[in-house]
């Protein structure tokens, strides 16, 4: 291949330098993809070293197969098989499946999700009697979460937090948690990398092996590795000391979640002779959405000073939009995606909502549904999290692993057996005094006294299915076997026959869970029960993103990171909200709050929009809101203020302000907003007096008509049925059945809705 014409300068740098410990910093939208894909190439294709002797590392399960199949297309044939290609806890899995016997698991082991993970947390907490009053289970898992993530095991968290009483509670906590895992021959998504490392220490022979077969080692996004991921590498890599990471110090975001900046910081501290390699040429963006950037990032300090260039054209300015309240706001944005739609020929999965918390989707949806924009939130209730899926997923694990507690206590009476919670009881206590698992007890039932007859039938029953199933599961596919257990346990039938609407779409979600077998079995090497319950194990939201679907997408800032976006809106651009109330306390998260503003801005391709509100409402109360110090960090020359109707304007002309507005926005609104602009009156409660006007303009339900079982029409989602209808704050919600639209929740006084 020939690197000097497909790269340019510095890209062929970084992509012909194979041996030493290498620093690639990339800044955002510079191409390291592509610079990592040519360079795995060249070392095949040039260079003749084996794929299997490549570890590469990404964050996402997206961008390793992405990595992957532009890899494969550039050297052809299979021999990228061969190459570990995956995320930090992808590749862990792969190691610990095949070594974990030597630190004392079986093999078999399950991976809890973050549910099956409070379950047993709370069995913990309960048995350790900590009252939630004074310690939260939230806290709790945090706490041993960010242990785990650094390192430190249960015993030593034990031994650091003696003389304090509260850690020493948590200690307990951890103590018992980890024991309890072990016992369910199960591991959290923490210890995937945490294991490993142990792994590595306790057993040489095993780190070795692994360190001649990985002789080469790259690692992407390293800014934002934790102190396990920095040790799993620094561990492998010390043999060879080919260490390839990549990364953007003024792109590190994941500090809250243990990620530490001084990884990248300092990796030519950690590794002598470190060549460093910058990337600065921007493909991505137009040329005034870089400066803005540039005039950010430029506030925090820097090791590693980088400023992003581009040959593309400056492009529009930073459009900046100040309205009267979180209202005004999403109007704004909807009128404007709508305008660019028609006027510009968009389409709608061109343009990204991006903010700093989930809770600022809200009144963006209640907007978008008026206006018949269709849109996604990444973030949401995941799949795999539906109460239908974890079920069948838990049958899956126990059969997989007949020591999972967690799984087996879901679904024994799931459908309904007869096993109540006082013979579940009584079957815990039989396996804690005989010390075995609860699935052996079951096996022992008719050992175990004060069962009743009809419950050991039951459990007898139940047994001999799983058993069944446990003796063919490498035989059959993984589809076949999900559809026998929704034949054999009923639980389809029981779905069927109910009358209940929500449950057609339950039926619907566990056709796409076959689905989801049929497309692993096609495309997956290994084709077990337990490499399909590891994928799934893995699989994160941002993963599931389709790019093609024509929608505005909805996400934070964090989950955006990675992806590109025509048009971007930044929302809740106000000192806050986004830099958040705890930065003005801490020049650490003011700093971290910065580069979380860098990356929003680099997501955005041709036009960047930055939106704020006056007032907002926060846990309901109305509050007023200054402009985000963000904004007055970009030069004025490279931003205009607009209003509705997209007339630039000046920072401090008011004229014009608020002149004719599109028929596409609410007039009520921009009276509100005229009406605010010039006079005096209460804030407070002018914005009540707007959202009672909002609501107006909406046509709804009367309250009498809201009954379970009404026919009823929406504007957007089309016919559907009241399922079930709820009080709650003083408002009423509903669960709608939509023919072709599924479950919805809505609230009564702000959906658009006429009865049939």
């Amino acid at each position: 291949m020939d690197l000097k014409k497909l790269l340019n300068e510095e890209q062929y740098k970084a992509a012909t330098k194979i041996d030493g410990p290498i620093l690639i910093l990339a800044g955002a939208g510079s191409g390291k993809t592509r610079v990592l894909t040519y360079r795995i190439a060249h070392m095949v294709k040039d260079l003749e070293i084996y794929p299997s002797q490549i570890l590469a590392i990404t964050f996402t399960n997206k961008a390793a197969k992405e990595m992957k199949d532009r890899v494969k297309a550039l050297i052809g044939g299979n021999e990228i098989d061969n190459m570990w290609i995956s995320t930090f806890h992808s590749c862990c899995v792969r190691i610990l499946r095949r070594e974990i016997d030597k630190i004392g698991y079986n093999k078999n082991f399950t991976i809890y999700d973050s549910d099956d993970q409070k379950v047993l947390m709370r069995e913990c907490i309960k048995q350790v009697g900590i009252n939630e009053k004074d310690i939260t289970e939230k806290e709790i898992i945090s706490k041993i979460g960010s242990a785990k993530d650094g390192l430190v095991s249960a015993n030593q968290y034990k031994n650091q937090n003696s003389g304090n009483f509260k850690l020493n509670k948590i200690a307990d906590v951890y103590l018992l948690y980890q024991k309890k895992l072990k016992e369910n021959n199960a591991l959290d998504f923490d210890d995937l990398i945490f294991k490993t490392v142990e792994l590595f220490k306790k057993a040489p022979d095993v780190l070795a092996f692994y360190q001649r077969k990985f002789r080469y080692i790259m690692i992407d996004e390293y800014q934002d590795t934790n102190k396990s991921q920095y040790e799993f590498a620094r561990l492998l890599a010390s043999a060879n000391k080919n260490l390839c990471v990549v990364g953007d110090d003024d792109q590190c975001i994941y500090g809250w979640r243990g990620a530490d900046i001084r990884n990248i910081l300092n990796f030519e501290k950690d590794y002598r002779n470190a060549v460093i390699i910058k990337l600065e040429e921007n493909y991505r963006s137009k040329g005034n959405i870089l400066k803005a950037a540039n005039g950010v990032i430029k506030n925090n300090p820097h090791e590693h000073l980088k400023s992003l260039r581009t040959r593309s054209e400056d492009g529009a300015k930073i459009k900046v939009y100040r309205g009267e309240t979180d209202l005004d706001e999403a109007s704004f944005a909807a009128f404007k995606i709508n305008k660019e739609v028609k006027e510009e020929k968009r389409s709608f999965k061109d343009f990204a909502i991006l903010y700093r918390t989930n809770a600022q989707s809200r009144v963006f949806e209640d907007i978008f549904i008026k206006r018949n924009i269709p849109y996604r939130i990444i973030g949401g209730l995941k799949f795999y999290d539906r109460k239908e899926i974890k079920d069948i997923m838990s049958y899956l694990k126990l059969i997989g692993n007949p020591l999972d507690n967690i799984s087996l206590k879901r679904i024994i009476n799931v459908p309904k057996r007869s096993i109540g919670q006082t013979t579940l009881g009584r079957l815990q206590q039989f396996a804690d005094e005989v010390e075995e698992c609860l699935y052996d007890a079951l096996l022992d039932i008719e050992n175990i006294p004060g069962i009743p007859k009809r419950a050991i039938s039951s459990i007898k029953e139940f047994t001999g299915m799983i058993n069944s199933f446990i003796r063919r599961k490498d035989e059959i596919n993984v589809s076949v076997l999900i559809k026998e257990i929704l034949e054999q346990t009923g639980y389809l039938n029981e779905l069927k026959a109910s009358d209940d609407i929500q449950d057609k779409a339950r039926i619907e979600n566990i056709e796409e869970l076959v689905n989801a077998a049929v497309d692993f079995e096609e495309n997956s090497d290994d084709k077990t029960l337990a490499a399909f319950l590891e994928k799934t194990a893995l699989v994160a939201d941002v993963d599931n993103y389709n790019e093609d679907a024509d929608t505005v997408v909805m996400m934070t800032v964090h989950s955006a990171k990675g992806l590109e976006f025509p048009v971007v809106f930044m929302a809740g651009m106000e000192n806050g909200i986004f830099p958040g109330m705890a930065s003005f306390n801490s020049e650490y998260e003011m700093e971290e709050s910065r580069r979380l503003a860098y990356v929003g801005i680099t997501r955005a391709k041709e036009k960047l929009y930055m939106t704020s509100a006056k007032l907002r409402r926060v846990f309901g109360k109305t509050q007023a809101f200054e402009e985000s110090d963000f904004i007055n960090e970009i030069d004025e020359n490279l931003k205009e203020y607009v209003t509705l109707d997209g007339e630039g304007r000046r920072k401090k002309d008011t004229t014009g302000l608020f002149s004719t507005i599109s028929s596409d926005i609410p007039p009520k609104n921009a009276m509100f907003s005229n009406f605010m602009s010039k006079s005096g009156f209460n804030a407070n409660e002018m914005i009540k007096k707007s959202v009672k006007e909002e609501k107006k303009s909406i046509k709804t339900l009367n309250e009498e008509d809201a009954v379970k079982g009404a026919k009823v029409v929406h504007m957007k989602f089309g016919k559907g049925t009241i399922i079930t209808t709820s009080r709650a704050d003083g408002h009423i919600n509903l669960t709608i059945a939509f023919e072709n639209m599924g479950i919805k929740n809505l609230r009564l006084d702000m959906a658009p809705l006429q009865l049939l």
